[in-house]
């Protein structure tokens, strides 16, 4: 029997991510307020303090049985711009936009993820391991005033970090990367899989 994957996480370019790389998963609810969180900090201090608040307030489903092992993932992705500024998903289309015409000049988008491996015990889940990574990239996304509209019309931007889509539509819009790709699309890939594998997820 193939294990499965809780993910809490609302982000539509996680779920793609996961099913590019075929990976099953089932969505979970969680009911963090990040509002609540301190962007005062490192851009790595900030996502995965995030991450870290998402997976305590996972609303995970009752185990089956005694000794049943699920495996847990969030995730929380920011963009800090050359001023050091911190920033999330746009608030509004001005701040998309504004968000866009910041993103010729570059910045980095920082993905921090926590993967949990937890046992039923006794009725309720018990974390047996617990590992958390975080993974930059620096990229410039070039998108001249013409194509704002466009693009925010077929792309995640509004809704993604920074409103930086570099994925599906966005792509022909990226100048340069240097990093993980898929860091900036909101889950670092390669090291998802090599965390998965340590907790023996995948069967051979």
């Amino acid at each position: 029997m193939e294990n499965i994957l809780y993910l809490g996480s609302k982000s539509q370019a996680r779920r793609q991510l996961l099913k590019d790389a075929q990976i099953k998963f089932v969505l979970v609810g969680q009911d963090a307020d990040e509002s609540l969180c301190d962007l005062c900090e490192t851009l790595c201090e900030t996502v995965s303090k995030i991450a870290l608040y998402k997976m305590e307030h996972v609303v995970l489903p009752d185990g089956h049985h005694e000794g049943e092992i699920c495996f847990v993932l969030t995730a929380d992705t920011l963009t800090q711009n050359r001023d050091g500024s911190l920033s999330g998903k746009p608030t509004d289309r001005a701040h998309a936009i504004s968000m866009i015409k910041s993103a010729r000049a570059g910045a980095v988008v920082g993905t921090a993820f926590c993967l949990d491996k937890k046992i039923f015990r006794a009725g309720k889940w018990t974390l047996e391991r617990r590992i958390e990574k975080y993974v930059d990239a620096s990229y410039e996304l070039d998108i001249q005033d013409e194509w704002i509209d466009i693009y925010l019309e077929k792309s995640f931007g509004s809704v993604a970090s920074g409103a930086v889509a570099i994925e599906g539509y966005g792509e022909q819009f990226l100048k340069t990367i240097n990093g993980s790709h898929s860091a900036i699309v909101g889950l670092p890939m390669f090291e998802l899989r090599v965390a998965m594998q340590e907790f023996g997820f995948f069967k051979f």
